[in-house]
């Protein structure tokens, strides 16, 4: 029987959203399990065409480049208290002062490709990410990120419903 590789770490996938809970909650438990740390990640999506139109438009490059920094750190700050209000609410002990979580992480790109292009360039030996989506019929379907990030992945991908009914 061949044994199956060591899960050291585990990359979070998160797009912030109100049902993500359940995911985390997952992705902590296979953690603690496996005595893997958590990479926490979220994808910001770039601006359509059109948007960047919009933008170049009114405002100058250096002041919009300050503008999506500073996004990006309001993200990052966000991501550290749902860390805190989930400890405090579900634990009672963070995750991040258990070094579970050792990194949180915002990066610009399309979810389904920078997903596994992290964590491949993180070390990662699992994604933990949620999937929210319908199919004909009420039958649940894999959503479209879910479905790219398996798809692209060398690694393996636990989906978890985060759906609330």
């Amino acid at each position: 029987m061949r044994k199956t590789a060591p899960i050291k770490t585990i990359l979070y996938a998160t797009d912030q959203g109100t049902h993500m809970r359940p995911v985390f909650r997952r992705a902590i438990a296979m953690a603690e399990v496996h005595g893997a740390q958590i990479i926490m990640l979220h994808v910001a999506e770039p601006l359509t065409a059109t948007g960047m139109a919009v933008v170049e438009a009114y405002l100058p490059k250096d002041q919009f480049a300050r503008y999506q920094h500073e996004g990006m750190q309001k993200i990052l700050e966000q991501m550290r208290k749902r860390i805190a209000k989930f400890c405090e609410d579900e634990t009672g002990e963070c995750p991040e002062d258990s070094n579970l979580v050792s990194e949180v992480i915002v990066v610009h790109g399309r979810p389904g490709d920078e997903i596994p292009r992290q964590a491949k360039q993180h070390g990662a030996d699992l994604i933990v990410m949620g999937t929210c989506s319908h199919g004909l019929l009420g039958h649940g379907l894999l959503g479209s990120t879910a479905r790219r990030v398996v798809q692209r992945s060398d690694i393996p991908v636990l989906v978890v419903p985060n759906c609330k009914s």
